[in-house]
C-alpha cells in the first residue's frame, strides 16, 4: 500500500520513539528546571528586598472591605457551600469523561456503551445513597432532624 504524497516526504521516525538522546533530553529538562528556580528565586529575593518591612498593630488585624470584624472566624458547623463545590468538581469531571466517550463513540462501539452506561450508573447509585443519607440537606431543618435521630439512637 503506497502513503500518499505528503506522507512519503516525511523522514521516518528513529526506532524507540525518541527523536533525541536520553542525555540531550535530560539535559534540556534540567537547563529548564535551573532557570525557572533562578527565575523564581530572583523575583521572590527581589520582592523580599524591596517590600515594606514596617510592622504595627493595625496591619496584623484582620480587614475585610473596611468593616471590622465581629464574632470567630471559625463556624460550629461546615458551609453548604463546600457540599456544592464538591458535587460540582465530582459532576464536571464525570462531564468530561462523558465527553471523552462521546468524541469517539464511533470507535469505541458498544463495548465503549456498555462501560459509559456502567460509570454512570456507579455515579447514579452514589448519588441515591447520598440523597438517603442526607447528604443533600442542609439548612436548619435538616440539621436539627440529623440531631434529633443521634440523640434518639
Amino acid at each position: 500500500m503506497a502513503l500518499p504524497e505528503p506522507l512519503q516526504s516525511l523522514p521516518a521516525a528513529p526506532l524507540g520513539g525518541e527523536s533525541q538522546a536520553p542525555f540531550e533530553a535530560l539535559l534540556a529538562l534540567g537547563l529548564y528546571v535551573a532557570i525557572a528556580v533562578f527565575l523564581i528565586g530572583t523575583l521572590m529575593g527581589l520582592c523580599w528586598w524591596l517590600g515594606h518591612k514596617t510592622r504595627s498593630p493595625a496591619k496584623g488585624e484582620p480587614y475585610e472591605s473596611g468593616v471590622l470584624p465581629t464574632g470567630a472566624a471559625r463556624l460550629r458547623e461546615p458551609v453548604p457551600f463546600y457540599l456544592v463545590a464538591i458535587f460540582f468538581i465530582v459532576f464536571d469531571v464525570e462531564a468530561i469523561f462523558i465527553v471523552s466517550w462521546a468524541v469517539a463513540w464511533d470507535l469505541l462501539s458498544w463495548a465503549g456503551f456498555a462501560q459509559i452506561s456502567f460509570f454512570i450508573v456507579i455515579l447514579f447509585l452514589g448519588l441515591v445513597y447520598l440523597w438517603k443519607m442526607g447528604g443533600l440537606e442542609w439548612g436548619p431543618r435538616a440539621h436539627y432532624q440529623r440531631r434529633g435521630k443521634e440523640r434518639s439512637g
